[in-house]
């Protein structure tokens, strides 16, 4: 019975740790707005979540700003067939979110199929109380 005991109460510590908190839950929320505007090439929502100074870094070192990172996705250049995220990690300090996790999706970018896998850090800040995307720079997952 002890040892039972002890399992719930370590059950119900960890799930306390892994608890979001509120602002926590709304940059996952801009996070996955984002990440199906990517897949839907939305230019509305693309341009709502992002920030005017946008740095969009690319794993090849290539970086945009907001208008060339939004046009590249509604033209079809950057295209996203699918987007999944995995081991998402989001830490809050005041106006400024760094949110880390894998990237893994299918393209066509140019009407070539392909696949990346990739470790991504965006950096969200909030002004007048939306999060919005300020800078993202992707990694090549090691093989």
């Amino acid at each position: 019975m002890k040892i039972c005991s002890m399992l719930l109460v370590c059950c119900l510590l960890s799930g306390i740790a892994f608890a979001q908190s509120k602002e926590e839950k709304a940059v996952a929320t801009q996070v996955e707005l984002l990440r199906k505007a990517m897949v839907d090439a939305d230019k509305v929502t693309l341009e709502k979540v992002s920030d005017e100074k946008l740095s969009y870094g690319h794993s090849s070192g290539k970086i945009e700003d907001k208008t060339t990172f939004v046009s590249n996705i509604v033209n079809g250049k950057s295209d996203f067939v699918t987007i999944d995220l995995s081991e998402q990690k989001i830490a809050i300090t005041g106006n400024t979110a760094i949110v880390r996790h894998t990237f893994s999706a299918d393209t066509n970018d140019g009407g070539v199929a392909g696949h990346v896998k990739l470790y991504i850090l965006l950096v969200w800040g909030k002004s007048g109380g939306q999060w919005k995307l300020l800078a993202r720079q992707a990694v090549k997952v090691p093989a």
